[in-house]
């Protein structure tokens, strides 16, 4: 199959605490799957994009239970390779109030050893559109070269490339990962930054500032996250804010991931810049409602349900 949608990047098995207390303290754990762009390509694949993924997984137990969990969802796996010298990354979540924390076991994953001579050029430059993340790019200096060069293959086969910032300072320091960063916005036709790594980013508080700055950089939509708060949509034709879906979260893991796939395999799909930001929201806000980053995904029906239900 050659998708229309290719994600490139880490996956991490989750375990995610049952209960609330510091990890010391926490008894039961719900195994899942973790990983940003992961999460994004079995949301864009929920919302009914045909989607592909690229990664370097372990020879191990957690590798396995992602592939079976790809092909369960339909996304094309025939390009992953597999590395006997390297495990697949886990981590662990634990929650006090509604602050979230997390514990990495990822240095030296055999993701972190992507290089570009993996990369299948054929196949990305097949695709519509190529989706990269800045933790894929902060996890080490040879998948950072990785990224840069499937951007380049997209780019040089004429397709979209969409790309989620994802600051994360524990993997990189800040000035570097604001050169990279801002450096790849310059080469994104889409941009899903949050607020908050945006503001750690450019240094500045105002979300519509933000937005002006990042569309300066040359993507043709900019959407800033705002979580609870909605999102903020920049294109050339303006500034427009659209509110949050209101329900009941218990758990914001992986909502941001939603939200881009939810919003690519919309825009790819041909529906307007204004629907695909509502569709996205709405996908969003689904996915806070249960634990995990993978299982409460909705998948197209039931977004386009909740899109359509009259405001409450």
């Amino acid at each position: 199959m050659q998708p229309d949608i290719i994600a490139i990047g880490e996956p991490m098995l989750e375990f995610n605490a049952e209960e609330a207390g510091a990890l010391s303290d926490v008894r039961h754990f719900v195994a899942g799957w973790g990983g940003d762009t992961s999460n994004f390509a079995i949301a864009a694949s929920r919302a009914g994009g045909r989607v592909g993924y690229l990664t370097r997984l372990g020879d191990d137990e957690f590798g396995e239970s992602f592939l079976k969990l790809w092909q369960r969802e339909g996304i094309d796996v025939t390009r992953i390779v597999k590395d006997p010298d390297a495990f697949t990354a886990a981590y662990f979540i634990s929650r006090k109030g509604e602050q979230h924390y997390f514990t990495y076991f990822r240095r030296d994953s055999a993701a972190s050893r992507m290089t570009p001579g993996f990369l299948p050029q054929d196949y990305i430059a097949g695709a519509k559109l190529l989706h990269v993340s800045g933790i894929s790019q902060a996890i080490s200096v040879s998948a950072s070269e990785t990224v840069s060069a499937a951007i380049s293959i997209a780019r040089s086969a004429g397709r979209l490339v969409s790309y989620d910032p994802n600051f994360r300072p524990k993997l990189w320091a800040l000035d570097r990962a604001r050169a990279v960063i801002h450096a790849t916005c310059r080469q994104a036709d889409l941009i899903f930054p949050s607020l908050d790594d945006a503001r750690q980013l450019t240094g500045m508080a105002a979300t519509e500032e933000i937005a002006r700055f990042y569309l300066g950089l040359g993507p043709k939509v900019v959407v800033v996250k705002l979580g609870a708060e909605g999102a903020l949509l920049a294109t050339a034709d303006g500034l427009r804010r659209v509110p949050p879906y209101k329900v009941d979260s218990i758990d914001m893991s992986g909502a941001g991931d939603t939200f881009d796939g939810a919003f690519v395999a919309a825009y790819l799909a041909g529906r307007p810049v204004d629907a695909c930001l509502r569709f996205a929201n709405a996908a969003a806000a689904i996915t806070t409602t249960g634990l995990g980053c993978v299982t409460p995904v909705p998948r197209l029906e039931e977004i386009e349900a909740f899109v359509a239900r009259p405001p409450q």
